[in-house]
Order: C-alpha cells, then structure tokens, then sequence
C-alpha cells in the first residue's frame, strides 16, 4: 500500500507536464513586454499579477512560475509583490543574431488550478555596436588607361545592430580622382562604389592611399574605418632618358683592366618591362674599342690597357632601349689622364720618447715632408689617426710640429703609437707613414679604491685568536711609489691588520684575530679598513668590513609553556586545527630553526599529526568521546644541531549528542484480559552512551492510548493499563478492534529519537467495566531520566 501511495504523485506529475507541454503553443493572446537590450539585470519588467487581473497574494497560493522555451533564465518572478524583472543583461545581438524583431517567449504558469498565460518580451536594439570591416586593407589594381565614371565595388561593413542603428553611408578621404556612393542590397544592407572622377597617370602618382568610412545611423553615429590602397597600373608612353646628356670622365693611364671607368643611367617612368631599360655601346670599329658596358647595369669598365701617349680622349655614344622599343642615347668624353709615380717623403727632426701626465700642451717632435712630383701629384697633405688626442701644426714652408691637444691621462692610457701620413693629391694619390711610440709618465692623481662599499665576513665564535682571513685588496690606478704601500684598520680589541706582497707586486691585506669572539656578547663587528698610497701627499681609500660571529649549537629548544590542554568536541571535521605549540631556540641559524614531532607515538592508532615547521597540531582521523574522552601527548622539538626539548599536551574530547537512547524490554504479556486492574503489560529499561544532558531521555507513548507508563528502579519502567479504559463496546465480552502502542524515547537535545511499536490485542473476559476518570495525559504518558 505504501509504495503505491508514493507513486501515486509521480504520475500525476508527469501527466501535469504533458498537460503543459500540449498546452505550450495553445494558450491565449501574448501580454507583450518591450525593453531596451542591456537594460542593468534586477530591472523592473511590468507588474505581471496586476496585467493578468490576479489578486494579491493569488500567485503565492495558486504555485506561479515561469517557464522559458530554452533552459536560459532571462527573468525571475517575485510572487509577493507579482513584479516581473529581468534576471541578467540581456544582449540582443547574443540572443537573436540579425533577427528583427527580437522576441523572447516566456508562460506563466498556475498550478493550483492549473492554468496558464502566455508571454513575450521584445528586446529592442541599441547602437551598441560599431560599424567593422573585416579587412584592414583593401587592395585595388587600376590600369592609369581608365576612364573617368569608372565603379568599382568595395567590401562592405559588419554592423552587429539592426534598423537604424546598423551601417547607413560610406564616405572616402578627400581626394582629387575618386568618391565613394553607398548603394543598397536587396537584403537592406548598404555597400560602398568607388567611382573614378579624374584619370590617373602612374607616373605623376603610382599609388593612392585613401581611408573608408563606414556610419551607422545611431545617436550619436558610429563608425568603422579601413584602409584603401590603389596601384596604378602602366602603359609604355615613356622613352628612355639619361641622367645626364653628355658624361665626362678622367681615366688614369694605367688603370687595370676590368676596372670601372663610368656609370651611365637612364630612368623610364613606366613599370614592369617597359620601364626596364637594356644598355648598348654605339662604336665604329668593337675591334679597337677599349671600352665595354653592362647592358644591366649601364657599367662602363676598361678591357683593354690604355696609352696616354697613344689616344689622349676617346667618345663613346651610349644608347637606352626599354621593353617597348623606346630608346634614348647620351655622350661620354673618356679623358686619359697621365699617373702620379712618386711618393711623399718625411724627414724627422726631433722627437720625445715620453711626457708626463696632466701636462699643458707639450711639443712631441718636429718633422719636414717634400715631393718630387708637379703640380697636384707634388702636394701633399699631412694627417695622423682621429682618435689621438694629438695635433699637427704646420710652421714655415713644409715643416710641422706634433703637440698634445690636452692634458694625458697615463692610467686611461701609458702609451701612444702616432703614425703620421704624408699624402700627395696625385691621381692616384700615393702615401708615406712614419710611426713614432710615446710614453706617458705617472703622476700620484689617483687614490686607491676598494671593489666594494663593504665587506662581509663571517667567523665561528669559537675561531681560535691568530686564524688569518685574507681581504679583497684595492685597487691604486697609479704606478710605482705612486701605487698602494699599505693598509690599516681601525681601532678594535679583536682584530688587526696585516699588509702582504703578490707575486705580481701588489699589496693585499690580512685581517688577525688577536682575541676570542664571543657572539652573545657581540654578534656583529663594523671596521673601517683603510688602503695608503706612496705618493706625496699619500692618498686613502675606505671600506667598511661588516663581521657577522657565527653561532655553535649550544642551546636546546624551550617549549613557551611545558603543558598544553586543549579542547575538540568528538564529530571536529579531519583536518581541523586544535592547538598550536610554540617552541624558541636562542641560537642563529639552522641551529635556531626548530621542528616539531610528535613523541614516542604510534603512528597508525594516533589521531592526531603535527606540522613539522608550524607546530600545528591537527585531526588526522576521527575522535569517539565514547571510546576515549582524552589523550595526552607528548611534543619534541629539535634544532638543526640535534638538540630538542619536550612540553606535554592534555586533549580532551567533548561529548556530542550521537547516539540515539536504547530501549531494552525484559518482558511483554500480550494478549492480556479485559478489566483487570493494575495489569503489568511490559517492563523495559532504557539508556544512552552519551554524556551529560545529551544522555538525559524523556520516555513517553502515545496521549490516546489506555496505558501508562510509570518509573520503576533506576532507568525502567512499567507499561500497564489506565484504569476503565480497556472495555467491551460490542457486548460480546471482546474488544472490537486491537491497540498498538508507541514507545518513543527521545534525547536531552531532542535530536535523537527511538521507537519501540508492539500491538496489544485486549482479551476482556467481564462486562460493565467502569470507565474511569480522565487524568491529565501529559503527566501520565510522559518520564524523563538521566
């Protein structure tokens, strides 16, 4: 019976949906609701009771809700107020695409009667959208032969919004050869024409760069814009023509063969093949000729040896073909030009091996130059490298004095190579060098300087005095008694300084340990070490020397208190946090860092764990009050030397109410006969494994039953009849129906409950049975105990 009851539901549940599924498309007029697209969600729609004429409250009783076609919830009902308002933002381009108008349909539904409304929701557009093209460019090839009135499609713009909203005009950047129409598709869509107002010629402008303006009609309008790049394309209207009508050109007479002798270069403003142009000699007699040209490159080279005294001047006619035919010529006058065969000579004068540094401007040396040779091949210009911080004075006729342009630094540089070049301005110019070494001597212009603004070191407090801990030197960019001597450190008990000899002759210093360190007593040390040059007045350099006293392992780890007691009730979640256990380590370091552990623990039974670095201490498996109501552990810290220290720790486990009372029934007498008074019809005892008030039970039965229930010895109790109540109303000395009894016992929190159900079937054997007087049924059928 039972479980036909429970299905009972279901299928009427399922019949009520199929009811509303064939209803769906059915219903009545539409109320119609219209709002703007990405109205703020929790929006007011419409009072959706007041427009379907409900009363207040009626949604409530009568079950309303609404249901969507689709599983996306747009709106939420409040059934108290009947104000239908939107869910989330809405976007009309997401839900509906291009489909105008945008509706979306809803019903709401009446369960208790059933009835049904049907609704729609038109979401209407806003500009909320810019006009895109999808290229960033467009490119066009246009012949410069076409004519003006030309079209020529462009791509349109997307525009995600509708109406008015989406792309209404095209327009172009202003120019003087093309305008842009905007045209309309039969779908309504507009798209842009360019329409070629004046004729193009590649050869003024081969290429317009122009900018597409796509706009919608909103308010205000938006727009999207992409870049139009036209190419003109070429036709050959253009000859040939030469840089350069007529080319002159020297040719020294022994000039090697192959060697260029001029470039000639015509320029054809057509494109592609008619404006590549194919070079030619025009020549009497190819025999003879001792020129050839690169019909590429317009190269004219030497492939023959040429005689100054045999031909003086040669006249070359050049012509320029391009790949229509067209050509152009030029003329190019070839002079022979006689050599220059004689070098410049220097003769020096005086010269200095070496200057002091910082010196004003010093004379190096003084030396003369002459050439043979006439005219320009007999002049001569004299020159050394840019970069030398040296200048070359000329004084009377061809002499010239070398000085310092400034003051020399002999640590950014000791030496010098000057060469001097002595050229003539011949054709081809010849030369002659004369190098000259010059050293730069030390003056004491620099201090000594340190690596470092500080040094760090770190020494064991129990270093025994004399150890020896070498320092970074200085560094002294000067030289000889110039250069770093010696270093002293500043006043200390602990520490002095001592000065050692490189290999190489340089000065590095050595610190001494003179007394014990103690790094309780001082854990850090700052000295000043100072570096002494040689010069006069010596120069000083300083770094400071930072010296941290490494500790020793020499304290344990010490608990903040050596007893911990905590609390956690029985049903705390795994991994919960019970306590957490501090422990300090007066030592530095790895020798300061503690970890935790639990000791001498079983690991499998225990139920609680500890983080090794926190000293968290968390449930690791589940805790029964009944079981155990505490524990006591105890914690190790240990440093990184191995010293450790203990605390203890009292867990106590709080009982929680999780185990419903038991009921124990010694005996039953069923059936039992009618009328008799005082009849004993059940002795039980009741209990419950929980502590305190959660183990406090109330016991009581049914109000309408004739039994009562009365205490007996600790924790029973007896069930007998109340007095008058077990009768005979068929007058055939039996009962008409049976009792069944209910025993329920239920926690001191009222949490956990037991029932005992057990029928009693009456056996009355007497008539006339008294009734009895009603007692109050509360104080009857219900004890407690603990």
């Amino acid at each position: 019976m039972e479980t036909a009851l429970a299905k009972t539901p279901q299928k009427r549940q399922v019949i009520f949906l199929a009811i509303l599924l064939l209803l769906w498309e059915a219903g009545s007029d539409a109320i119609r609701y219209s709002m703007p697209e990405e109205t703020e969600s929790g929006s007011f729609v419409a009072n959706l009771a007041k427009d379907l004429g409900l009363r207040v409250g009626e949604l409530v009783t009568r079950g309303a809700r609404i249901h969507y076609k689709g599983n996306k919830q747009v709106l939420q009902l409040d059934i108290e107020t009947g104000n239908l308002l939107l869910y989330e933002k809405l976007d009309r381009e997401v839900l509906c695409g291009v489909t105008d108008p945008c509706i979306l349909y809803f019903q709401l539904l009446l369960e208790n009667p059933v009835q049904f409304f049907q609704a729609e929701l038109q979401l209407t557009d806003i500009n909320d959208h810019s006009p895109e093209f999808l290229d960033k460019e467009m490119l066009l090839k246009i012949p410069e032969s076409v004519q003006p009135g030309t079209i020529f499609p462009l791509k349109i713009a997307q525009d995600l919004d509708i109406g008015i909203n989406t792309v209404q005009n095209y327009t172009i950047s202003p120019n003087s050869h093309f305008h842009v129409v905007t045209r309309n598709r039969g779908d309504g869509r507009k798209y842009p024409e360019l329409v070629l107002d004046k004729s193009l010629d590649r050869e003024e402008q081969s290429e317009l760069s122009l900018t597409l303006t796509a706009l919608d009609g909103g308010t205000p309008p938006r727009s999207g814009t992409t870049a139009v790049r036209i190419e003109v394309v070429d036709i050959n209207d253009n000859a040939p023509q030469f840089l350069q009508s007529l080319y002159e050109v020297q040719v020294p007479e022994n000039s090697p063969l192959n060697s260029l002798v001029v470039a000639v270069s015509a320029q054809d403003l057509d494109a592609g093949t008619y404006g590549n142009v194919v070079y030619t000699l025009f020549q009497g007699d190819e025999v003879t000729q001792p020129f050839v040209i690169d019909e590429i490159t317009g190269e004219i080279r030497l492939k023959k040896a040429l005689d100054f005294e045999a031909t003086r001047y040669y006249t070359v006619e050049i012509a320029g073909t391009d790949g229509g035919g067209l050509s152009g010529k030029c003329t190019v006058a070839i002079e022979v030009v006689d050599v220059n065969d004689n070098a410049p000579e220097l003769t020096m004068s005086t010269l200095s091996s070496s200057t002091p540094e910082n010196s004003p401007e010093t004379v190096v040396a003084v030396f003369s130059v002459s050439d043979p040779d006439s005219g320009d091949n007999g002049r001569v210009v004299c020159s050394i490298q840019n970069d030398l911080p040296f200048l070359l004075k000329p004084t009377f006729k061809n002499f010239y004095t070398l000085v310092t342009e400034r003051p020399l630094d002999r640590e950014s540089q000791a030496e010098y190579n000057i060469t001097i070049t002595v050229t003539d301005l011949g054709t081809p110019r010849l030369t002659s060098k004369n190098t000259a070494a010059l050293r730069i001597t030390d003056i004491n212009d620099h201090a000594p300087e340190f690596p470092t603004r500080e040094m760090l070191l770190k020494i064991s407090e129990i270093t025994t005095p004399g150890k020896l801990f070498p320092l970074k030197m200085a560094q002294d960019l000067d030289v000889g008694s110039n250069s770093l001597q010696s270093y002293i450190i500043s006043s200390n008990p602990h520490f002095h300084v001592l000065t050692r000899n490189r290999s190489d002759g340089r000065k590095f210093p050595e610190l001494v340990l003179d007394k014990a360190l103690d790094r309780e007593e001082q854990p850090e040390f700052r000295l000043t070490l100072t570096a002494l040059d040689g010069g006069s007045p010596p120069r000083s350099g300083t770094t400071e020397i930072q010296i941290l006293v490494l500790d020793i392992n020499d304290n344990a780890p010490e608990f903040a208190q050596e007893l911990y007691e905590a609390q956690i009730p029985e049903n705390n979640s795994l991994g919960s946090l019970i306590i957490t256990v501090s422990a300090r380590d007066l030592d530095a370091g790895s020798f300061g860092e503690v970890s935790y552990a639990l000791f001498q623990v079983d690991d499998i039974n225990q139920p609680f764990e500890i983080n090794a670095i926190t000293g968290e201490i968390r449930l690791r498996k589940t805790l029964d009050f009944e079981e155990f109501q505490s524990y006591h552990l105890d914690i190790e810290a240990t440093d990184g030397g191995g010293l450790s220290g203990k605390c203890s720790l009292v867990i106590k486990v709080l009982d929680v109410n999780d185990n419903p009372p038991q009921l124990t029934m010694s005996s039953l007498i069923s059936p039992i006969p009618e009328n008799l008074p005082d009849i004993i019809v059940a002795v039980f005892s009741v209990s419950d494994a929980d502590s305190g008030q959660n183990q406090q039970v109330i016991c009581s039965i049914d109000d309408n039953l004739p039994f009562l229930l009365r205490p007996s010895v600790e924790n029973f109790y007896t069930l007998g009849p109340f007095p008058g109540h077990l009768v005979d109303v068929s007058g055939a000395g039996t009962l008409s129906h049976s009792y069944q009894y209910e025993v329920c016992l239920r926690g001191g929190s009222g949490t956990n409950e037991f029932k005992f159900l057990k029928p009693i079937i009456p056996n009355f054997v007497g008539e006339g049975a008294d009734r009895g007087t009603e007692e109050n049924s509360h104080l009857r059928n219900h004890f407690g105990f603990s």
